[in-house]
């Protein structure tokens, strides 16, 4: 009932109207899912995987009480997103606020406290539910994946709201250790649904098999979810699955496209939008992260604000949503695949640095600085890393001990390089100056082949001006999302 009761509240209902996969409806006609169904289905999946492991193993002492606040974290877990999901924090907040460390975790704890807090008298369940102060920091502290706050040494027990003898229940929502958690399962198979993709991997199985086990590391010895030495395999689907989405769907070349221009719109209605938040203060729409009674007025109907108005403030970012609804994209100009080889952490700081400056020396007084704009692309996780090898598994005849498997004893065929990194030029701009994109086309192959980059060109090169670099490391195992 207490669920019933958080997803009948304007901060629940608000993520109707956010889209999962923020422009890839504009590619996908079928991902025209929300996070609302998304945050159903992942409070169902963390009751699901903590019921299952106290009826396997009782000894664990999980209390109707755990469950429950495992339940409302998978349900709140996404209340912070903004218009087009990961394209708002991973896209426009950090142009927007260059200086400022934001995720969409931590506004989703201060929309939780939001939605406490002014559906008091609605959430008649909550007194009946029995949760005290440590639940409700458990709760939050299972939204953002990390302790609330940094106060104690590496060898102590860093959170709050659960002791260290329940360290597992922090693995269901958001798993820090591996990234095998249920708002994976969810989103895997509800994107591929949409998408009209296979998901090779099945988590109702992973919770048959799923098993919690004292492990000892630097001395200390913490309860983990292990899963059965057979179940290898089927992690290995979990990470492929999720290399497979990025490739066809969330990295795709007009998504991303898109996006990029979405982003850039609403850069440029920024200051022009505003949002009104607590004692009638006005917002940006930057700025309302700091207002929740502003930020909840943020979801992808913001776009259709911007065409509403007829200032010459929002004339370019009119223009660019136009564009969009035309189909009048930004070009694809090449694409490069960087070398096995040059998969290094140097790529991530002089790679945009070498191109924009091999750009710049073509034709200066044409090709002005500031119209352009380089990005790159990010993501959280293991980076190079075999994710499977930080998983513990145990074995049938010995269900009490973990340990640790490797990929070359489950299968020869897994891959070698868990990190691929796509270097993608666009242009912006319509205007048809053959001679200087030739120039500027001619370039980036000589820089592709000098740094041992495989190129790709497609024949739309040749037809607009102005340029987006995005660097795209596609990582076939790891936990976190790709960020402009």
């Amino acid at each position: 009932p207490l669920l019933v009761q958080i997803i009948d509240t304007p901060q629940f209902q608000r993520l109707r109207y956010i889209k999962q996969l923020g422009g890839g409806y504009f590619v996908y006609p079928g991902a025209s899912h929300n996070r609302f169904e998304h945050s159903i289905g992942v409070a169902y999946l963390a009751g699901l995987q903590a019921r299952t492991l106290r009826e396997n193993q009782p000894e664990l002492n999980i209390t109707d009480k755990d469950i429950l606040c495992v339940e409302i974290a998978g349900l709140c877990h996404d209340l912070g997103h903004g218009p087009f999901s990961h394209l708002f924090d991973q896209m426009f907040m950090p142009q927007a606020c260059a200086n400022e460390k934001w995720k969409h975790e931590d506004a989703s704890v201060e929309m939780f406290e939001y939605l406490l807090e002014k559906n008091k008298e609605h959430l008649t369940e909550m007194e009946n539910s029995g949760l005290e102060d440590n639940d409700l920091v458990f709760i939050k502290e299972l939204i953002l994946g990390e302790p609330l706050r940094e106060e104690s040494s590496p060898s102590d027990w860093p959170y709050k709201g659960r002791e260290e003898d329940k360290s597992f229940l922090y693995e269901i929502v958001s798993n820090k250790q591996n990234g095998i958690d249920v708002d994976k399962f969810d989103y895997f198979a509800r994107d591929c649904h949409h998408l009209g993709l296979k998901n090779n991997f099945d988590h109702m199985r992973y919770f048959k098999f799923t098993r919690v086990i004292g492990v000892e590391k630097n001395k200390l010895k913490r309860k983990h979810i292990c899963s059965r030495d057979k179940e290898a395999g089927n992690l290995y689907d979990l990470f492929h699955t999720r290399n497979r989405l990025h490739r066809r769907a969330y990295q795709h070349k007009v998504t991303k496209n898109v996006e990029i221009m979405i982003k850039d719109a609403l850069l440029k209605a920024n200051n022009q939008i505003q949002f009104e938040g607590k004692n009638e203060k006005f917002y940006t729409l930057s700025d309302a992260k700091d207002d929740m009674e502003a930020y909840i007025q943020l979801t992808d109907q913001v776009t259709e604000r911007i065409p509403e108005s007829s200032s010459s403030e929002m004339e370019q970012a009119r223009n660019i949503l136009e564009r969009i609804m035309r189909r009048d994209l930004y070009k694809l100009v090449g694409e490069a695949k960087v070398g096995h080889f040059n998969n290094s952490l140097y790529l991530k700081h002089s790679i945009i640095g070498e191109i924009k400056c091999s750009l710049y020396k073509i034709r200066v007084k044409e090709f002005v600085v500031r119209s352009v704009q380089i990005k790159f692309t990010y993501s959280y996780g293991k980076g190079d890393k075999d994710p499977v090898e930080c998983s513990y598994f145990y074995k049938k005849d010995e269900p009490g001990k973990a340990f640790q498997i490797s990929k070359q004893q489950v299968s020869n065929f897994l891959p070698e390089c868990f990190l691929e990194q796509t270097i993608r030029l666009y242009w912006k701009k319509k205007d048809e100056d053959k001679t200087l994109l030739n120039d500027v086309t001619q370039k980036f192959m000589v820089w592709c082949k000098d740094n041992g980059f495989q190129v790709i060109f497609r024949s739309a090169m040749l037809e607009v001006k102005s340029f987006t670099i995005i660097r795209l490391r596609i990582q076939q195992g790891c936990t976190g999302h790709f960020r402009l």
